[in-house]
């Protein structure tokens, strides 16, 4: 049965229905694993109350607005010295597609659906791979909370399916329910900051259409989202896989440190969190040439997303003093002070003093870190404006 005729049940990675919430907070509830994460991030909670506040939910609606909003909230107070968001007015009315760069695993589209409700706009449904899902009530809180499932884990030959299956269910939610969705712009984070948008990704958005690549990435109406954070508290983290990745080419990460990437991401201090709105992106797609090579169009489409980001990050010091340490310039110099620089050279010590690894690296380690602070400005600089 090809594309255009196939009916999919997407009941294994859609959100939870309205009539499937108290149920699963009957099961949260009773969870151990959620209890203790809900206390290690909030260790003051009053659990029965908690608890009444949950069961008071009927919708996810409510469980978003009332418990998901106080969580992301209390989560940028207490690790964040701003939140800000820009570039509102170019946010279509229609369903979009937001694509964006992809630094934390948790906290990227927490905050940009914290700032899109407060300014008024309907929270997007989110884009999150099934091997996050580490706990049963992970993928509840996740699925209460607006989710649909990216299935990663899965044998080779049922990859091609899948992804049929999840560009039908992207293209349903854009067309006929009406919502929003936040994909990031490639599989797993850019650790090093250098975003580029993955083919990949384009070539399933594009599977769910039924004309041809151009008119079925349009009528998703893409919105490119530029995130900048001004402290990536999972750096040191990010440079550690690095170098176990250099030294042990057949290293993989354990779910374990998957979790702790979460938790360092959710609860260490990110200072200050930009995210700009930027066009969107379908008058730019009307002037490419259908009857390009498809790789070459998919690649002409990515570069498109790429320069919306790399136009419209937010910088600050540290970037730059990264820039000028990595390049060995002044270039930047007028951007920072004797102070920034100092203070954003303690604060790489403090971060590599913190890996714990055999043959520890410690040059290779602070050139990664380096890179991670200075390739989005690397980026703008080079290629925001390239044709």
């Amino acid at each position: 049965m090809d594309k255009e005729t196939k009916v999919y049940n997407f009941d294994d990675i859609r959100p939870l229905d309205d009539s499937e919430v108290s149920a699963a907070i009957e099961v949260l509830i009773e969870s151990e694993g959620f209890r203790h994460a809900l206390n290690y991030i909030m260790p003051n909670l009053d659990w029965e109350a908690f608890t009444e506040t949950m069961r008071a939910c009927k919708t996810r609606e409510q469980f978003k607005s009332t418990l998901g909003y106080a969580a992301v909230s209390m989560v940028a107070k207490k690790s964040t010295f701003s939140l800000t968001i820009s570039g509102r007015s170019r946010l279509p009315e229609k369903p979009c597609t937001i694509i964006s760069n992809h630094r934390d695993i948790v906290m990227d589209v927490a905050f940009l659906n914290l700032l899109l409700y407060d300014i008024g706009k309907s929270a997007t449904q989110v884009a999150i791979g099934d091997n996050l899902l580490i706990y049963p009530w992970i993928n509840l809180i996740v699925r209460m909370n607006n989710s649909f499932i990216v299935k990663r884990c899965v044998p080779v030959r049922q990859i091609l399916e899948e992804s049929r299956k999840l560009s039908a269910y992207i293209h349903h939610t854009i067309k006929e329910t009406k919502e929003s969705i936040w994909i990031a712009q490639r599989e797993g984070r850019a650790k090093d900051s250098n975003d580029t948008t993955q083919n990949s990704v384009l070539k399933m958005l594009n599977m769910g259409g039924d004309g041809d690549i151009l008119t079925n990435l349009m009528s998703l109406n893409i919105v490119p989202v530029a995130i900048s954070y001004e402290i990536d508290p999972c750096d040191y983290l990010k440079a550690q896989e690095f170098q176990m990745k250099r030294d042990h080419p057949n290293f993989v990460k354990s779910k374990r440190d998957d979790l702790l990437s979460m938790e360092v991401g959710i609860l260490e201090n990110k200072g200050r969190v930009h995210f700009t709105i930027t066009s969107p992106i379908n008058p730019a797609l009307e002037k490419l040439d259908p009857k390009m090579d498809r790789n070459e169009l998919y690649s002409a489409v990515a570069s498109v997303i790429d320069r919306e980001i790399y136009a419209h990050y937010r910088f600050y010091p540290r970037n730059y003093v990264a820039y000028d340490m990595l390049y060995r310039t002044s270039r930047f110099g007028m951007n920072y002070g004797v102070r920034d620089r100092e203070q954003f050279c303690e604060y790489l010590q403090k971060q590599i003093d913190r890996i714990d690894i055999t043959n520890k690296d410690e040059d290779f380690l602070r050139t990664k870190m380096l890179e991670m602070y200075s390739n989005p400005l690397k980026n703008h600089l080079e290629k925001a404006n390239a044709k």
